[in-house]
């Protein structure tokens, strides 16, 4: 959520910000600052009408002592009960509105991003060479099958297009590479969480999610009570909502957290030939990092985050590059983003595998998360942050066909045979 005192002050510099993330959004700044009087306005009389109520009250003991007839008083009392009552109804109505309004709204992009969409993401460094090979190489889906790592035919058997079965040392291979990036993020410091998979929608909104996104997540339909439940769609959507309502102590920033979930997402991507196999899913697991930061420090958590990730792509021996994402690419609750893009052969390139975003203080507003200065005791916002750490659905399908030889087989990159039982190759 925006700050309203930003708007208020500079209502054309935030429609302006918006504009270069490709959001129009100048009749809801108007109208949003229309019903930002109104509110104010409302809560002014209302204020106004209930202190004089309060003086009124006061007059009847008095005016009883005195024996003079009380009727007039009680007469103006009940005439100031029902303007006060049908003020506070028409306030609702204005908050209801203006929330709506405010929730809508993306965050603003950071400024020296460049303006539109992803035709104008920069990519900003490289790291490796891509991979060369003396002979014809297979693409992931074939290698899975071949190999009997991935068993798609029975995963949609079970479920479904976009869904498949994790087999024998396809199974250990994807559990190798969840191991690999959990131990890194444990060396660094962060603290493992494993969180539910099935959240309230205070979770969705304070995200940014919802509720202009609520029809991309699984909606759960129970009668066991009244909370609307759905399946997450990453770890982060519970991680920034871990200290909803709450105030921190400055001492206690920065937190960092790691969560290991499986991922649930209805838009299961574009079905283009060249993402076939596990590129794109209805579900898929992923380690997620997220950070709470003092805002003067948020800058060089996201540096931090975006070299982890960095780090255990490199870890892998993958040649890839980092993206500056242009201000229309960011996600509607980022106000910066950088992608790792991996190159997978058979795709013919780059394909994101974290996205390490910032949001400022966006995701704070809209969760109520503050933190107590200790000089000065001021509550202010955190700052929230987030990376994945990584994917596992594009990096498999990048190990085996970077890692595939002649034959078929594959070469176990060297940092998960530990967690392999020491298999250095994976053949038929």
């Amino acid at each position: 959520m925006l700050d309203i005192r930003l708007i208020r002050e500079n209502p054309d510099k935030v429609k302006a910000g918006l504009l270069a993330k490709e959001a129009d959004c100048g009749k809801e700044i108007d109208r949003i600052l229309e019903l930002d009087a109104l509110r104010r306005d409302a809560i002014f009389a209302t204020e106004n009408l209930k202190a004089e109520q309060n003086k009124v009250t006061k007059q009847i003991p008095e005016l009883k002592k005195k024996g003079a007839d009380t009727a007039p008083v009680f007469a103006e009392m009940n005439k100031l009960k029902e303007s006060i009552k049908e003020n506070e109804a028409r306030l609702r109505e204005i908050e209801e509105e203006y929330r709506a309004l405010m929730l809508s709204l993306p965050n603003l992009p950071d400024e020296d991003l460049k303006p539109g969409g992803k035709e104008n993401n920069e990519p900003i460094r490289f790291f490796g060479e891509p991979h060369k090979f003396d002979f014809e190489p297979k693409n992931h889906v074939d290698l899975c099958t071949e190999n009997g790592l991935i068993d798609y035919v029975r995963g949609a058997k079970l479920s479904g297009s976009g869904f498949w079965v994790y087999r024998g040392l396809g199974a250990r291979l994807e559990w190798a590479l969840l191991n690999y990036f959990i131990d890194t993020h444990l060396a660094d410091g962060y603290e493992l969480l494993f969180v539910p998979h099935m959240l309230g929608y205070e979770a969705g909104l304070t995200a940014g999610q919802f509720p202009k996104f609520e029809d991309d997540v699984f909606w759960l339909h129970t009668s066991e009570d009244s909370q609307r439940r759905f399946m997450l769609p990453t770890a982060e959507t519970a991680l920034v909502s871990l200290h909803r309502d709450e105030i921190i102590t400055e001492a206690e920033l920065p937190k960092k957290y790691i969560s290991y979930t499986p991922c649930y997402r209805r838009e299961a991507g574009s079905y283009r030939a060249d993402e076939r196999g596990m590129v794109r899913g209805h579900q898929f697991n992923k380690v997620e990092m997220v950070q709470y930061t003092r805002p003067e420090d948020s800058d060089a958590a996201f540096e931090e985050l975006v070299g982890k990730a960095e780090a255990l792509v490199k870890g892998l021996g993958f040649h890839f590059r980092t993206v500056r994402l242009a201000a229309g690419d960011c996600s509607a609750s980022m106000a910066r983003t950088y992608d790792i893009e991996i190159y997978i052969p058979s795709m013919n390139g780059y394909k994101e595998v974290s996205s390490v975003s910032n949001a400022r203080d966006y995701q704070a507003r809209r969760g109520n998360i503050r933190f107590k200065r200790a000089e000065g005791g001021k509550n202010e916002f955190v700052h929230t942050l987030n990376g994945s750490g990584l994917a596992t659905s594009r990096i498999l399908p990048a190990v085996v066909e970077q890692n595939q030889r002649a034959d078929g087989s594959i070469v176990v990159p060297e940092v998960l045979r530990k967690y392999m039982g020491g298999i250095e190759i994976i053949g038929k």
